[in-house]
């Protein structure tokens, strides 16, 4: 698919879309949840790392900065400083449950919407909190958005886009994290100047900008056709389908989401379902990404970039800044990914990133080991400038691989009767390990000192590995055709789509019908993943 009325090669036929205006507003719109979740990873080791925090919130950790006492390493080991910055995702963890439910059947749209009003509630209370309580309770509220968009807004991108820009529209979400990231680094950097000691509020204050964005966003875009046909509006839905298509060519599309709704309808056990072995292959590579995508490091240095570098002895306004560098290269990165996704292709894009990421910790180790002494003032600053340029190397590396196809690769494999239930999946297995990683980061860096970043280069040797023989290439796939062009065909995977009946027993409360249709082909193929069953 793309502009000016060309087609791509579907399933049921050729599908003619255009690249719509409202295409692109709407995933515009719909990204902006990517920008709160991205304030949010932010904003928190900036204020972390401002003394009237601390001095108002954590004075412990207030004294042991100021009293040089222990290891530069140390300094910041504080679980509950930790759990200020974890709470956000434990919370976006237990409610990504309830996300899934109101995804299937209150649709995308509202609960983007839903995720706006938790993340207002908890600004407010984060930029108002008068004591500690208080601002977990806030971060809680937050993470509950975090849980609900992040559950619908991939969803989102990818059924509204074409399948030719599908893997560069859905990565607007990680753009808009990016973006997020960056506002949050330089909003710290000016607050921290700011005289009186209230600086930390201004900070988390101005998250209820991308709150507000999200929630009006949520209001004026439209539901997506498959969300739509799938709760029985079949009008709405193929109005919604002529619209943002850009042609009145649109039964063929039509005709198959409805089919595609049906049988997914026959599914009334998604996640017993998931568990099915020709379900195994996307579940699989679903949860290897979101622990691979933590394990790479990324998140304890977004979360405590300023910390990180403070620690390294830069000082307060030099922490900042280079925070600030690194959240710039994240998103110049990720523009990278979006221009390249689509073309280069998503294993391309992580086997070079783990070249890079590996060299770069390697590195930052090796000086950190040899370097900074345990108690010494500051590094010297031409070895400070190449821990920077290094921590820029492997964050640009992430951002245009890791970052955004750990959220692609599995929205654009799963079928549709367990699409649902696998995103739900997906979320909540990355913000078990971003809450395991944020809780543990400070302490590990206390304890591992420079090891730290051998420990998460380890990581990336073995994911790398992993994606080399064990992802295949999804690249301009329409989703309907992943089993028979994808998984059929992988050396390994191939094994988990064998034909026979068995192999698909247990769909749910369709087993009736299988049997009773014995190898019936439309029930085979739908139980196979293929065909209409997965059209996005």
């Amino acid at each position: 698919m793309a502009g000016g009325g060309f087609a791509t090669s579907s399933a049921g036929g050729d599908f003619e879309a255009k690249i719509t205006p409202i295409v692109i507003i709407s995933c515009i719109m719909a990204a902006t949840g990517g920008l709160m979740f991205g304030y949010d990873v932010g904003v928190s080791g900036g204020v972390t790392s401002m003394d009237p925090f601390l001095k108002k919130f954590f004075p412990v950790v207030y004294r042991k900065t100021k009293e040089d006492l222990d290891s530069n390493y140390c300094k910041y080991d504080n679980q509950g400083l930790q759990l200020f910055t974890s709470s956000l995702y434990l919370a976006g963890l237990t409610s990504t449950f309830f996300a899934s439910y109101t995804t299937r059947r209150l649709g995308r749209r509202l609960t983007m919407l839903i995720a706006g009003l938790f993340f207002i509630v908890g600004v407010v209370l984060n930029a108002a909190a008068q004591d500690l309580a208080m601002l977990i309770i806030g971060r809680i509220l937050l993470g509950c958005g975090v849980g609900f968009a992040n559950q619908a807004v991939p969803l989102f991108l990818s059924e509204i886009a074409p399948t030719r820009i599908r893997g560069a529209l859905n990565i607007l979400f990680q753009l808009n994290v990016t973006i997020g990231i960056l506002f949050a680094n330089l909003v710290n950097y000016g607050t921290a100047k700011i005289k009186g000691g209230w600086g930390w509020r201004v900070s988390l204050g101005l998250a209820g900008i991308p709150a507000l964005l999200l929630t009006v966003g949520a209001l004026l875009v439209v539901d997506t056709p498959n969300s739509l046909i799938e709760r029985g509006r079949l009008e709405e839905g193929k109005a919604v389908l002529r619209k943002i298509r850009g042609t009145d060519k649109i039964e063929p599309e039509f005709q198959e989401l409805v089919e595609a709704s049906r049988v997914a309808k026959l599914v009334k056990h998604p996640f017993k379902n998931l568990m099915q072995r020709r379900n195994r292959p996307q579940l699989v590579i679903a949860v290897a990404l979101q622990i691979f995508q933590q394990c790479t490091g990324i998140n304890a240095i977004m979360f405590y970039a300023p910390v990180l570098f403070k620690t390294l002895g830069f000082h307060d306004d030099a922490s900042l800044y280079s925070a600030v560098i690194t959240g710039a290269v994240n998103v110049l990165s990720t523009l990278v990914s979006i221009y390249s996704v689509d073309k280069v292709g998503r294993r391309v894009l992580l086997l070079e990133a783990g070249i890079q990421m590996f060299f770069s910790q390697m590195v930052i180790a090796i000086i950190l080991g040899i370097k900074l002494k345990e108690h010494s003032e500051s590094l010297h600053s031409t070895y400070a400038i190449i821990v920077v340029i290094m921590v820029c190397t492997f964050v640009s590396a992430f951002a245009w691989s890791w970052g955004p196809l750990g959220w692609l690769i599995p929205s654009e494999t799963f079928p549709l009767e367990t699409r649902s239930a696998g995103q739900s999946v997906t979320v909540c297995v990355n913000l078990l390990f971003t809450f395991v990683i944020a809780q543990a980061f400070l302490s590990m860096l206390c304890h591992f000192k420079f090891g730290i970043f051998l420990f998460f280069s380890g990581w990336v040797l073995i994911m790398s590995f992993f994606v080399l023989f064990l992802v295949p290439e999804t690249k301009n796939i329409p989703i309907e055709e992943m089993t028979e062009r994808v998984w059929k065909k992988h050396w390994f995977w191939k094994r988990f789509m064998d034909d026979h009946v068995e192999g698909f027993n247990g769909y749910g409360d369709n087993d009736e019908e299988t049997v009773v249709n014995g190898i019936d082909k439309k029930v085979y193929a739908h139980n196979n993943g293929f065909d209409p069953a997965s059209q996005l």
